[in-house]
């Protein structure tokens, strides 16, 4: 909870006049059973009317009072919630786009976007609510049974007795109830996981009718959260008939013990209704408590979650030594290895070298390393032995501020947002337009000058109201509008035809000759015309050289080259 009061102090003042406004409507509130009680046994034996009417102008009044106060104050809390859990959501937001792809990895894109929604919610319920209830009903509660012990201490005595038992009862229930909310968010997180996976791959399940099949499947996720769901709402539904009970039979023993003290003339009428109305006011009150522990043992869980990614301790570290050795490689790996997290070796004793303007080619059988490799370079991850080296200096060297600029990037699976085609293309780094479509232009996206309006014509999500080669060719735009120093396009041109690709890499060569290139690809065409061609197999280098060098030296390189081309390239 450290975390939720670090976001609340800047609404300190703001919250110090709700509490202050609270507290006067809720005395006002309690007042009106004491003057009705002044009333009944006071006023109206001595038929004073007009000190009756006065005082029930006072109720009229207390009553509006108070609930113009409890309106007041209740909108004030709920802008607190509102601006806090905004600034939570905010804060939380941008620490997940620094994490590193380790760090996410590990902890998976579904728990991350549930402690973003579901959890942020819970945050900001807890909050509100506890700024109207966890004021209002204390003071009543408290204020109650202060009355009712200066009105009549003996029933008073019977009503408290009831407290420690009621007081155990919510300590105990809560205690259960927050790991129990906590095993209910990991279970919403593999429901969310589900559905993402299902939504992503919608079109490939409806071609193989896998509709019934993915439904039983997000069907068992739905009835584990729903059993979460049920245990966790059964432990805490037990407050409410337990403070029910307790209340219920202090009543009935204040009803008994006040119709003897009636009898004896130890108690009047007017004392006994203000007393049940009391009596009726720290019931509610406490209802009202034993909501307020069920949520906040909702929102402690998710400020646990919450607080758990905020915490995490930043995983891009920058080497102190910044210097950069003489050398005429641009782009360097030395001796590097890496393997994912509880994965064997990925990628074993990479060495090569690139000149700066010269071109890189990528190509290898599925799952050889070759994206990894990419992302090494990108410094997504750290390798875990070895050098990798851009300009003569360590990358880990740089700050992300200074790394990630230098890259125009199409990845594997990149995306496309729902806005137009210039700010798609632009994605909000503030280019020049007659730069976005100059690298339209380079990268063969001439059909977006037949779109209906241009640059300014609105895409889908995703881009689906785009072919395949149309959204490579937007993506690639984007990798070059902003003049990179290194271009680097991971499987970007396996949705172009061959008379499309040819005119790219015409472009690429023609327009951008220094800007230093990476082409992963699975077509031999792709990459035949680049300074140095690595071939991946398991991870390593199975050859290293230009095309006509790999067909004499490299049998898996020949071997892919036969199979598409015949060996020989036009």
């Amino acid at each position: 909870m450290k975390l939720l009061l670090k976001y609340l102090r800047p609404h300190l003042p703001r919250m110090s006049v709700g509490l202050v406004i609270k507290i006067v409507g809720t005395i006002m509130d309690l007042l009106i059973p004491y003057i009705l009680e002044y009333i009944i046994d006071r006023l109206v034996p001595a038929e004073n009317v007009g000190r009756i009417a006065f005082f029930g102008v006072l109720m009229i009044l207390c009553s509006v009072g108070g609930i113009s106060g409890n309106i007041i104050a209740n909108r004030m809390a709920s802008a607190v919630a509102r601006d806090t859990t905004r600034d939570i959501r905010h804060d939380l937001f941008t620490r997940i786009s620094y994490l590193s792809s380790r760090q996410i990895d590990k902890i998976t894109v579904p728990t991350l976007e549930t402690r973003l929604t579901t959890d942020t919610y819970n945050i900001h319920h807890m909050t509100g609510m506890m700024q109207r209830l966890g004021v209002r009903a204390p003071i009543l509660l408290i204020g109650g049974i202060a009355v009712t012990f200066s009105m009549e201490p003996v029933l008073s005595l019977v009503l408290v007795s009831m407290l420690p038992f009621l007081t155990a009862a919510v300590v105990m229930i809560s205690r259960k109830g927050i790991p129990l909310f906590r095993k209910l968010q990991r279970k919403s997180d593999d429901m969310v996981r589900v559905v993402r996976e299902s939504a992503q791959g919608i079109r490939v399940i409806k071609a193989l009718s896998k509709t019934g099949y993915e439904s039983d499947k997000f069907e068992d996720r739905n009835r584990e959260v729903a059993a979460a769901e049920l245990q966790s709402g059964r432990m805490m539904a037990l407050t409410n008939p337990l403070m029910s009970a307790f209340l219920n039979i202090g009543m009935a023993a204040v009803i008994l013990v006040g119709a003897i003290r009636i009898q004896g003339a130890k108690a009047e009428p007017g004392m006994i209704i203000a007393f049940m109305s009391y009596f009726t006011i720290i019931l509610n009150a406490m209802l009202s408590i034993t909501r307020l522990f069920t949520l906040y043992s909702k929102g402690a869980a998710s400020a646990a979650r919450i607080e758990e990614i905020m915490e995490i301790p930043y995983d891009f570290e920058v080497t102190e030594d910044r210097s950069a050795e003489e050398t005429d490689a641009f782009i360097e790996f030395r001796h590097v290895s890496f393997s994912y997290p509880g994965k064997k070796s990925t990628l074993t004793d990479l060495s090569f070298s690139l000149k700066k303007g010269q071109t890189l080619g990528i190509i290898g059988a599925t799952g050889s390393g070759k994206s990894t490799l990419i992302q090494l370079l990108l410094r997504f991850y750290d390798a875990s032995s070895g050098k990798i080296l851009l300009d003569g200096r360590d990358i880990r060297s740089f700050t992300a501020e200074e790394l990630r600029p230098r890259f125009g990037t199409v990845l594997q699976n990149d995306f496309i947002y729902a806005d137009t085609v210039l700010e798609n293309i632009d994605f909000g780094r503030g280019l020049d337009p007659e730069a976005v479509r100059t690298a339209a232009s380079a990268a063969q996206a001439d059909f977006i000058l037949e779109l209906e309006e241009g640059f300014d014509h609105p895409l889908n999500a995703k881009g689906t109201n785009l072919s395949g080669g149309q959204k490579q060719r937007v993506l690639i735009s984007r990798a070059l509008a902003a003049d990179p120093e290194i271009l680097i396009l991971d499987d970007a041109s396996s949705a172009l035809d061959y008379k499309t690709d040819a005119k790219l890499r015409a472009a690429l060569r023609r327009r951008y000759a220094e800007v230093t290139k990476i082409i992963v690809a699975q077509r031999v065409s792709s990459i035949s015309h680049a300074d140095l061609i690595l071939v991946l197999d398991n991870g390593r280098i199975a050859g290293a050289g230009r095309h006509e060098e790999l067909l004499k030296s490299c049998g898996i390189y020949r071997e892919i080259s036969d199979s598409q081309i015949g060996g020989t390239v036009e």
